[in-house]
C-alpha cells in the first residue's frame, strides 16, 4: 500500500485519557449535541462552568471534532438510500480510488476497503432512476471493474 506524506493509512492514535467524567458528558452530547451545560451538569453533577471547561477541553484535543443535525432525507427529497460496493481492476493505486467517487453530490460517505470489495459508497438520491444514473457516472469515472448495489430498507441509528 502507498503512503501519502499526510499518512492517511497510519491509525496508529494514541487514546485519549478521558476520566469518568469525561465519559459521562460524551454520552450526553452523542445523544443531544445541543444539550446545555447547565443540563449535561446537572446529569453528571458538575457545575454548568466545569462541564463548559471540560467540552472546550475535548474539543480542543480533537475528541470532540464537530457536532452535527440530523436530517429527514426524505423531506430533503433523497428518500432512497444505497451502499455500492465498488471493484477496480488490479492496476489501480488504492490512493486512486476515491477519485470514482468523491466529487458525488449523492455521496453520503466513501470508504476505501482492504479485501473484496475496494470501495463502499454510501449514497442518497431522490428515486432509483436517479440511483441508476449515479451508478453509471460511478462506472464511467475509471477503473471500475464491477459494482454491486444494496438498497437500504430501513436503518437502526446507533452511536457514533
Amino acid at each position: 500500500m502507498r503512503e501519502r506524506a499526510t499518512g492517511r493509512y497510519d491509525r496508529a492514535v494514541a487514546r485519549a485519557d478521558l476520566d469518568e467524567l469525561d465519559e459521562r458528558i460524551i454520552a450526553v452530547l452523542s445523544e443531544d449535541a445541543r444539550c446545555p451545560a447547565s443540563e449535561i451538569g446537572r446529569r453528571v453533577q458538575l457545575s454548568p462552568t466545569a462541564v463548559a471547561r471540560r467540552i472546550a477541553r475535548l474539543e480542543r484535543s480533537g475528541v470532540i471534532a464537530g457536532y452535527r443535525a440530523v436530517l429527514d432525507h426524505a423531506r430533503l427529497g433523497s428518500a432512497i438510500e444505497a451502499f455500492v460496493e465498488l471493484r477496480f481492476d488490479g492496476a489501480t493505486q488504492v490512493d486512486d480510488i476515491e477519485t470514482a467517487f468523491a466529487g458525488l453530490a449523492e455521496l453520503v460517505e466513501g470508504f476505501t476497503v482492504a479485501g473484496d470489495p475496494d470501495a463502499l459508497v454510501r449514497l442518497r438520491v431522490s428515486d432509483l432512476d436517479h440511483l441508476k444514473r449515479v451508478i453509471d457516472r460511478i462506472r464511467r469515472s475509471g477503473r471500475i471493474a464491477g459494482t454491486k448495489t444494496l438498497i437500504v430498507l430501513g436503518s437502526t441509528p446507533g452511536r457514533r
